[in-house]
């Protein structure tokens, strides 16, 4: 017989999660008599007992496989599952308000990881906007409190739902029968998040917020019934302050300029270098790009999380157990913003640009004379739930037979909570600001305005936007799966799983396009009593350059509710300032799977122990999309770079596709020492395109620019992406809780998801870009054809009262004759170009003896042969999101009474996303982030744990960028978030 490959099933997955409970169980019971034949057992607790059971799940599991375990019953190693994952080499998350919300793995971002709950498939809701579009899982849905463990696997496996290119991602909750004995706990925390303070006062929220959680369980005398309860309850006040050019930005080939009597020119393009406005203008040979707008933001965020979780667990015979569970979150948002902006039409240019190419602005500027500081404010309030219940049935047939039976029912819902929408703007300006310029050369862009003096009685209402969107994902999968223990050396899986899974995106705007000044009554329309004067740089004092003398620092801060009452009042009505629950475009995709798969277990010896497993899944998917859409109608020139579309009826339509993969996977390990293994596996597996890509319908953008409009059109037929996996990995454990590995791993993709865009007119919607009157103003009035400003004005004031010139309301719509508005839509195809993607993992982990110090580090790199290429202009989205090194460290120290854990994270550059569109495709990289948290405990006396946490103890900040780092996305100030807290065990 082979005794490794027993010990090595002994110590399988499951049982090194069962490990942290059976310890918990331990402490509850009474010592052992003197004559028991049983050895004595060392109780480890806290921090040492997660990271030993993590290592026993590593050291036992087939395939490439991390995770992090509970440090007690209620106590996982962070606040956020996120945060946790983000410590396994190889994952990176991306945070939301300094709080982790989704992860990358290996290089393949969020949409590409398949989240699991106890080995069901989670569905996931979000927003963006528009019709939201991700399959990505959310983390910070699910509190940490009742999680057992998180597993990650990183090599393919047959038993596994498909989905997970990067990483399939398994969260394990609390069981009864693993718990065993009678168990509650109690805990409460205050939360003091400083980004709540560091905000207008019109939406500061609390400095201190609480935190409950408790959690029950039992089981019977016999072991025959068990059941758990477990919920949460969490309020979070905080916010952050953001500048950024929000619109985005334009690229060019250097030879594009804005000479509209040469041949090169185009609406946006930089003056010709013969005209000396600009220094160092950008050469033919390089490419340059301008931005649309700049904007500081400050934003308020108030969140509640309910989170509760009941299982039941009987066994009614010795030979089979029943679990039934319900798990439930629901996650409440409410934000407040106040932002200010300044605009660029695109004339008058002047400023200063970097040497070389790509070229951005160190300084770019217009001259322009009465044009709008725009203030804007937002309210916006969501609901975002999630439930599943199932059903698992695990059978022992006999000996060497065992049947596992799985059915579960899962939804995620995400929508408006109020009345407003979830994606809120009203817009107020001043019609004061004189020559404009940005500095982008500093890590914080430097706003520059001539004039534009903060005045309340020239405040005007502007237009506003009640866009409202709605998700739901719902999956019913059932998965029956067995092992046949052929003898003591090999088994056989084999098993079916059936699966639909249902997501609904819906989106409706109410749009009000007055813009402009006098667009709304003008300044007497709003009282001078609702604006208060306030400063932009005290707000991102941890931002270098914001303290910069030339700083425009002055905004109005406003409450939303003041303004929008005032509208009311200044309107007549509210029908324009509400949302609208009637979604006009609805898009409903439904995808079925069914599946097989056999995997054959073998442990044999050559030279040295060595166990296989080699299965294969066989899985079949049909999409159909039907859709509703909103018909376009006209066309509406209101500011100078703003046509906002007119919707008008509805139709609809339907689309379909399908696809099979047989999707091969084989795991070799070779135990070359009692202390070292050789691991090599070899998988193939695929990534579902998002929602949007394969959703049936036609999707109009609301507003146009002077370039004309754009949009998207789904693609049922769009084939996920392939990876052909190859992971080698060597691993030395050297002591209890000890070890180093190092892993090798190369993916080959292809089927990429590519983004193309084609030009569309539809019959019948003109614009006034190039109509008659446009090309009067050219022709009569002297306006430069790319002075909007200039043209428009020409047109009411010699125009008024010509059919579709509305002088008072200072618009101007399309007419029969005038040219058709071109959209730019965008779809995906699969591409026949193929990537590579190579990684390195590095892991270490080391307990120094009895002495209660530990040390934990990691660090990953990644590289492929695809990147975007920044110096190229056009859509490039076949290129992944999310790739990037990352890296941790962590120290800790751990007695019977206390313990204290410093851990540092860092993610290298990455890509977070590819942009197309009529402002021009752009990437948009997050740079290297680094951030310490801090977590101490102590137990004054027994089962009672105090814990403090601080959360980015050095105040860092995140900035993204484009091309290169003037080109600048946004730049966010966060802040510290600290945390006291106690919890009682019974």
């Amino acid at each position: 017989m082979h005794r490794r490959h027993q010990l090595a099933r002994r110590t399988c997955v499951a049982s090194a999660v069962g490990l942290l409970f059976a310890g918990a169980a331990a402490r509850a019971q009474q010592a052992p008599a003197a004559s028991d034949p049983e050895p004595q057992k060392i109780e480890v607790t806290g921090i040492r007992k997660s990271l030993e059971t993590s290592v026993e799940l590593k050291r036992g599991a087939a395939g490439l496989v991390d995770g992090i375990v509970a440090e007690d019953i209620g106590k996982f190693p962070d606040t956020n599952l996120a945060e946790s994952l983000s410590r396994i080499s190889g994952v990176s998350i991306e945070r939301s308000n300094g709080e982790g919300t989704r992860i990358s793995v290996r290089g393949m971002g969020p949409d590409f990881n398949l989240v699991l709950l106890n080995g069901r498939q989670m569905p996931g809701s979000s927003f963006d906007g528009g019709a939201p579009s991700s399959r990505s899982f959310d983390f910070s849905n699910l509190a940490s409190d009742g999680v057992a463990a998180l597993e990650v696997y990183k090599t393919s496996r047959a038993s596994s739902p498909t989905g997970g290119m990067g990483a399939t991602v398994n969260v394990r909750t609390q069981r009864p029968f693993d718990i065993k004995d009678t168990i509650a706990s109690l805990g409460v925390k205050l939360v003091n998040d400083t980004t709540a303070s560091n905000l207008p006062n019109e939406i500061q929220g609390k400095r201190a917020t609480p935190e409950l959680s408790g959690i029950y369980s039992t089981q019977s005398a016999d072991g025959t019934f068990g059941i758990a309860l477990m919920g949460t309850y969490q309020v979070r006040d905080s916010g952050y302050n953001q500048a950024g050019v929000t619109s985005g930005w334009k690229s060019f080939d250097g030879k594009v300029d804005n000479d509209w009597g040469g041949g090169n020119a185009q609406w946006g393009g930089l003056p010709p270098a013969s005209w000396g406005a600009i220094k160092n203008r950008p050469t033919a040979d390089s490419i340059y790009s301008v931005p649309q707008n700049m904007n500081y933001s400050f934003t308020s965020v108030h969140r509640e999380r309910i989170n509760g979780q009941a299982v039941v667990q009987v066994k009614p015979t010795q030979d089979m157990v029943a679990t039934l569970d319900f798990v439930m979150s629901e996650q409440k948002f409410r934000q407040r913003r106040n932002d200010i902006s300044a605009w660029f039409n695109y004339g008058g240019q002047f400023g200063e640009y970097q040497t070389g190419s790509p070229s951005s602005p160190i300084i770019y500027g217009e001259t322009m004379t009465n044009s709008d500081v725009a203030m804007g404010t937002s309210r916006t309030q969501t609901k975002v739930k999630n439930e599943q219940i199932g059903l698992n049935l695990k059978w022992k047939a006999s000996n060497v037979l065992n049947f596992d039976f799985d059915v579960h029912h899962s939804t995620a819902t995400s929508g408006a909570d109020d009345p407003l929408g979830t994606n809120v703007v009203i817009g107020t300006a001043s019609m004061n600001r004189g020559d404009t310029y940005v500095d982008f050369s500093n890590k914080f862009p430097v706003l520059n305005i001539k004039g534009g003096a903060l005045n309340p009685a020239l405040q005007q209402l502007q237009g506003s936007v009640f866009g409202n969107s709605y998700q739901k994902n719902e999956i019913d999968q059932f998965q029956a799966k067995g092992k046949w223990k052929i003898d003591g050396d090999s088994s056989l899986d084999f098993g079916v799983s059936l699966t639909q899974v249902k997501n609904r995106s819906a989106f409706a705007n109410v749009q009000r396009d007055s813009w402009g000044d006098g667009a709304a009554g003008g300044p007497a329309a709003m009282p001078d009593n609702i604006w208060r004067a306030d400063s932009i740089g005290k707000y991102f004092s941890s931002i270098p350059g914001s303290n910069d003398p030339r700083l425009y620092n002055q905004f109005f801060a406003f409450n939303f509710d003041d303004v929008r009452n005032a509208a009311i009042k200044a309107l007549g009505s509210d029908a324009l300032l509400k949302a609208s629950f009637n979604f006009k475009d609805d898009y409903r995709t439904t995808e079925k799977s069914d599946a097989l798969f056999v995997q054959y277990n073998r442990g044999f010896d050559w030279i040295v122990p060595i166990d296989v497993a080699a299965g294969l899944r066989y899985e079949r998917t049909k999409v159909t999309s039907p859709s509703v859409e909103s018909v376009p109608t006209v066309v509406s020139w209101v500011a100078d770079n703003e046509l906002p579309i007119t919707f008008n009826g509805t139709t609809s339509g339907q689309r379909s596709g399908s696809y099979s993969y047989a999707l091969p996977s084989i795991d070799l390990s070779a135990d070359l020492t009692t202390d070292s293994k050789l691991r090599l596996s070899y998988g193939k597996t695929i990534g579902r395109p998002g929602w949007s890509a394969i959703q049936g319908g036609r999707t109009l953008d609301g507003l146009a620019r002077i370039g004309g409009g754009t949009g998207s059109v789904g693609n049922p037929s769009l084939k996920p992406l392939q990876s052909m996996n190859l992971d080698l990995a060597f691993e030395y454990y050297y002591a209890r809780s000890s070890y180093a590995a190092v892993s090798l791993f190369n993916k080959r993709i292809k089927d990429y998801n590519e983004g193309v865009v084609t030009p569309q007119t539809i019959p019948g919607l003109t614009t006034p870009i190039g109509g008659a009157y446009y090309r009067q103003a050219i022709a009569q009035g002297g306006c430069a054809a790319s002075d909007s400003g200039c043209i428009r004005q020409w047109i009411f004031a010699n125009l008024a009262g010509s059919p579709g010139v509305d002088a008072v309301n200072k618009i101007i719509t399309g007419q029969p004759g005038d040219p058709l508005i071109s959209f730019n839509l965008s779809t995906f195809q699969n591409s026949a170009r193929k990537s590579t993607i190579n990684g390195i993992e590095l892991n270490a982990q080391h307990m120094f003896g009895k002495s209660g110090f530990g040390l934990s580090a990691n660090f990953t790199k990644v590289k492929s042969d695809r990147t975007y290429d920044n110096n190229k202009v056009g859509a490039q989205t076949d290129v992944l999101t999310g790739m990037g090194d990352s890296g941790n460290l962590v120290g800790f120290y751990e007695n019977d009474e206390a313990s204290v854990r410093l851990a540092y994270n860092w993610r290298g550059q990455f890509l977070v996303a590819n942009f197309g569109g009529a402002e021009g495709a752009q990437p948009l990289y997050v740079e290297p982030y680094g951030q310490f948290d801090l977590s101490v405990g102590y137990s004054p006396i027994k089962n009672l744990r105090l814990q403090f946490e601080a959360i980015n103890l050095t105040d860092a900040y995140v900035r993204t960028h484009m091309r290169n780092e003037n080109q600048l996305g946004s730049v966010t100030q966060l802040g510290r978030r600290y945390t006291i807290g106690a919890r009682y065990k019974f």
